[in-house]
């Protein structure tokens, strides 16, 4: 299902091999009279940084469009977000965010090879249940893509599992009975997956309390928001 009022329009199917929706794409998402975007969480703001200006991009899991709304307003980017939460979607239609209501577990099949410059997952691959299967499809839609989520290396997460309970931080704020997580992960086990995948590691950012990290940031780093490309 798409969300189709005020200005959002679904993408046409693509065909196999084809370009279907691009054109699509590059007709709207001009953002006039939409309100201003507003102040982005510190994985946005660096994945925000790693966007050049004017380019494609396609956002995965986009919540409430913060984060293409920036991208429209500050470096007048075209863009499509994919959500599947019926609030989210209305947020996005009323930022005037074009937008795809999807499941992202059935694929990104709607959208053609190499269709868009950047593709982002921003703290949603640790609750998609094929993690290897997104990151394909990531590889093939787009010539960048870009990650983020929460480092299950963190100290504070070994404290917690020595203690004997799950860790509730800020990055991970679910109860384990209540977790949409299913595949938390180290920084380690996401650059192995990389190499794995042929992915090219083309940026790291760190982060922790606001905070960059650079000394150990395996145990220290709250956040991690990875850059690749395919080889």
């Amino acid at each position: 299902m798409t969300a189709t009022s005020r200005g959002s329009a679904p993408l046409s199917p693509v065909g196999e091999g084809g370009r279907g929706g691009e054109g699509e794409l590059n007709n709207r998402f001009s953002g006039e009279g939409a309100p201003k975007a507003r102040q982005l969480r510190i994985d946005l703001q660096q994945i925000a940084d790693w966007i050049r200006p004017e380019s494609r991009v396609l956002d995965l899991g986009c919540g409430d469009g913060a984060l293409l709304a920036h991208l429209r307003e500050h470096k007048r980017c075209q863009g499509y977000g994919v959500e599947i939460s019926d609030d989210h979607l209305a947020e996005c239609v009323r930022s005037g965010i074009n937008v795809i209501q999807s499941n992202l577990d059935a694929g990104l099949r709607m959208f053609a090879d190499a269709m868009f410059d950047t593709v982002v997952l921003s703290q949603t691959l640790q609750a998609v249940h094929n993690a290897e299967g997104i990151l394909r499809e990531m590889a093939r839609v787009a010539r960048q893509g870009v990650v983020s989520f929460p480092n299950f290396g963190h100290w504070k997460h070994a404290m917690s599992l020595l203690a004997g309970r799950m860790p509730v931080t800020r990055h991970i704020p679910y109860q384990w009975y209540d977790t949409p997580n299913i595949h938390l992960c180290t920084l380690k086990d996401f650059e192995t997956l990389a190499a794995k995948l042929g992915l090219n590691i083309t940026g790291r950012a760190l982060f922790a309390d606001g905070s960059s990290v650079s000394v150990l940031p395996a145990l220290r780093a709250a956040l991690a928001v990875y850059r690749f490309e395919t080889r």
